[in-house]
């Protein structure tokens, strides 16, 4: 998220109030990727070309996981006009295509432009592993184009995990002489510029690392906060690469206010809970890996804790437990993890420990951050949320409200407002809930949890780490490039790697691979 123009005039370290005086740091930053001076991802003046139609056509199709690996979800808009028709065409030989059929409702029009469309769910069945298939999707009765459909191993997964492509956010970046902006349509240049920097992380990622199984984005697909922008979606949705590996997408906070993402996106196993516009958590199983993906917009963490009870009783067997939020509430941003990240961390961490999550993967904070291994500690701590603005268009993203007594807390009070500052200090102190655990790159059978943060996937917008690295934190890097984790997963370990990928077009390592044995 960007806070444009907030003076960030304190920040927390380990929990106490660091006062900056005259020094100000801005929430906002001038380091993003500058699509037309990369290398990869094709020829940039060619992606400008077909800018127009890419970003008038908001029909893609997307791919995420199904219920388990033996399944996967479509998802795609049509026009109303040409009559829905949910089937999808899938099979081993592409002669001898099975249809599946699904289920079709409409999409309000006023987030098409007053056109009318209908958005199509589907789901396919009975995928067996390391198998190529070929599938065609309907749209108004007419077939698409045969795409190819690969099936990795059941038992050693491998997991592409990135965080905010966030297309649109380079708004207001200069490129070329001109400023890049964020209207409707075609005309939105900012997207345009994120949208190349998104399928060349994904090209990138793919050639070096063959046989991915599926994606985990860890939330902002698109920028538009309170208002739906149909050409971010058809944007992030318009590499070739997601139609042909599945994408499991986490509600982030530019995309919570909005229902699109809910058109766009037909998660399994939907229960309900964390409900925002966009839609509420989910959760799947691949292999012996359960993975949980909570809509940390909705600050009810009762109902969270509800979705992660429904998924541990029906996955018991799990090897693996994975949780996916958006905010990072063990993050090491400047513009987040002191603040409004950290605002669940008091409820969420005596749950995830309750139910043995091994894994927290975050997004939010534009910087990348591996966590030590962190248990909560056991004592009693207040409740926080973070509310809407009176016009209900955004979060208020300056004050924190305690859930138990009602305070209104200034997460950056003037110089001058003493009882906002003891009241923030005292915010800050009661969120020092953990107890942390020093590892090196292995540990085996660990007595808690670890927590990564994710940086930009598109290189749409970055942000400064804080000044000093917090106790929780492990590593952490800022090289204002965009970077991808690869995790690797089997019955007895669970691997992550990260790397950046350098305006040339290499890639290197940002840290050392970690692993958790079992």
């Amino acid at each position: 998220m960007l806070r444009s123009g907030r003076k960030i005039r304190s920040f927390f370290v380990m929990g106490m109030a660091v006062v900056l005086g005259s020094v100000t740091a801005w929430g906002s930053t001038a380091h993003f990727n500058d699509a037309s001076k990369v290398k990869g991802s094709g020829d940039w003046n060619a992606f400008v070309q077909k800018w127009d139609s890419t970003a008038q056509d908001c029909t893609n199709v997307s791919i995420t996981p199904g219920c388990a690996q033996t399944e996967i979800n479509f998802a795609w808009y049509s026009r109303t006009d040409g009559g829905a028709t949910p089937v999808v065409h899938f099979g081993e030989s592409k002669n001898a295509l099975k249809a599946f059929s699904g289920t079709t409702a409409s999409v309000d029009s006023t987030l098409t432009g007053g056109v009318q469309y209908d958005y199509n769910y589907v789901t396919v069945t009975g995928l067996k592993e390391n198998r190529t298939y070929y599938y065609t999707v309907e749209k108004n009765g007419t077939q698409s184009a045969v795409k190819t459909f690969k099936t990795g191993s059941f038992e050693n997964v491998s997991i592409l995990y990135v965080g905010d492509p966030q297309i649109g956010a380079s708004k207001g970046q200069s490129q070329n002489g001109e400023t890049l902006a964020n209207t409707d349509g075609a005309a939105n240049t900012a997207a345009r510029n994120d949208s190349y920097g998104w399928n060349r992380t994904l090209e990138t990622a793919v050639k070096n690392n063959s046989g991915l199984n599926f994606i985990i984005s860890a939330g902002d697909q698109v920028n538009k906060t309170g208002k739906a922008k149909e050409e971010e979606y058809a944007g992030y949705l318009s590499p070739d690469i997601l139609s042909s590996i599945p994408v499991a997408t986490t509600i982030g906070n530019h995309d919570s206010l909005n229902p699109d993402y809910a058109f766009h996106f037909n998660n399994p196993n939907p229960t309900g809970n964390g409900k925002t516009q966009a839609g509420g958590d989910y959760y799947y199983r691949y292999g012996v890996g359960l993975f949980i993906v909570l809509n940390t917009n909705n600050y009810n963490a009762a109902e969270h804790e509800a979705t992660i009870k429904e998924a541990t009783d029906a996955n018991p067997d799990a090897k693996w437990r994975v949780v996916t939020i958006h905010q990072d509430i063990y993050g090491s941003g400047l513009d987040h993890s002191d603040t409004d990240g950290m605002i669940l961390r008091t409820q969420l961490t005596p749950v995830f420990d309750q139910y043995k999550i091994d894994v927290v993967l975050q997004g939010h904070d534009h910087t990348y951050s591996r966590s030590k291994i962190l248990r909560g500690d056991g004592q009693n701590h207040q409740n926080y949320e973070f509310r809407l603005n009176d016009e209900g268009s955004d979060y208020d993203w300056d004050h924190a409200y305690n859930k138990d007594t009602g305070e209104k807390i200034p997460l950056v009070p003037a110089a001058d407002d003493a009882a906002g500052t003891a009241a923030e200090q005292g915010f800050a102190n009661d969120n020092k809930c953990y107890t942390t655990t020093d590892s090196g790159s292995t540990v085996t059978n660990p007595n808690g949890i670890l927590y990564m943060t994710a940086n930009s996937a598109s290189g749409s917008k970055y942000y400064e780490l804080v000044p000093t690295q917090q106790d929780y934190i492990a590593n952490r890097s800022q090289n204002w490039l965009p970077s991808y984790s690869v995790i690797n997963m089997t019955s007895s370990s669970f691997t992550i790697t990260t790397w950046q990928i350098r305006d040339d077009g290499n890639i290197e390592r940002i840290d050392q691979p970690f692993t958790i044995r079992k």
